[in-house]
C-alpha cells in the first residue's frame, strides 16, 4: 500500500486480513494509521514527502531486507524503469534487489526492469489526498525466491 495520507479506508483491514505483513510506500500521513496497521499485523513502512517528523524517526527513507529468498527495497520517490527517481537507479544497481516497490505517483503500476533484473511495483494510492480516482492495493505472495498471485485490488468508493 501507499499514499495514505493520513485516511486508512475501512475495507483495507478486510482485504490484509490473510497477508503475513503489511508494507507501506510512504506518505502515511499519521503516526496513528501506522500503529493501527501495527496493532493489526507485522508492518514495513518508509516515510514519504508529506510524512512529519514523528514518523520520519520511526521508520527509514529505504527498506531493504530479504523475505522467502526474495530481496526486497522499498522507498516512497523511486520512478520507474527508464525514468527512476536521482539516485534510484545507482542504488537498485549496488543493492540488485529482485523486488522494488515504491509510491509517491499515485499510479498503479506494476512492470519488469529487464536491465536490472526486478519487477517494479507501485501500488498505487489508497488515501483520499491526491488526484487518483481509485484506490488500490496490492496484494501477493513471496515463495521460495518466487513473486507470485500478485492481486490488484480496487477499493469502493465510500461516499
Amino acid at each position: 500500500m501507499s499514499d495514505t495520507h493520513s485516511y486508512l479506508h475501512p475495507q483495507v483491514i478486510n482485504y490484509f486480513k490473510e497477508v503475513d505483513e503489511i508494507w507501506h510506500a510512504g506518505d502515511i500521513g499519521d503516526v496513528r494509521l501506522a500503529e493501527q496497521l501495527e496493532a493489526f499485523k507485522p508492518f514495513r513502512a518508509v516515510w514519504g514527502n508529506i510524512d512529519g517528523k514523528d514518523i520520519r524517526v520511526r521508520y527509514p527513507e529505504t527498506q531493504l531486507f530479504s523475505l522467502e529468498d526474495v530481496k526486497v527495497m522499498i522507498t516512497h520517490i523511486g520512478g520507474y524503469p527508464g525514468k527512476y527517481a536521482p539516485g534510484i537507479k545507482a542504488q537498485l544497481t549496488a543493492e540488485q534487489p529482485k523486488l522494488f516497490i515504491c509510491g509517491h505517483s499515485h499510479i498503479l503500476k506494476v512492470m519488469p526492469d529487464p536491465a536490472l533484473q526486478l519487477l517494479h511495483m507501485n501500488p498505487g494510492a489508497c488515501g483520499e489526498q491526491g488526484w487518483h480516482k481509485v484506490k488500490t492495493l496490492l496484494r501477493f505472495q513471496l515463495d521460495a525466491g518466487n513473486i507470485k498471485q500478485l492481486e490488484v485490488i480496487e477499493l469502493p468508493n465510500e461516499r
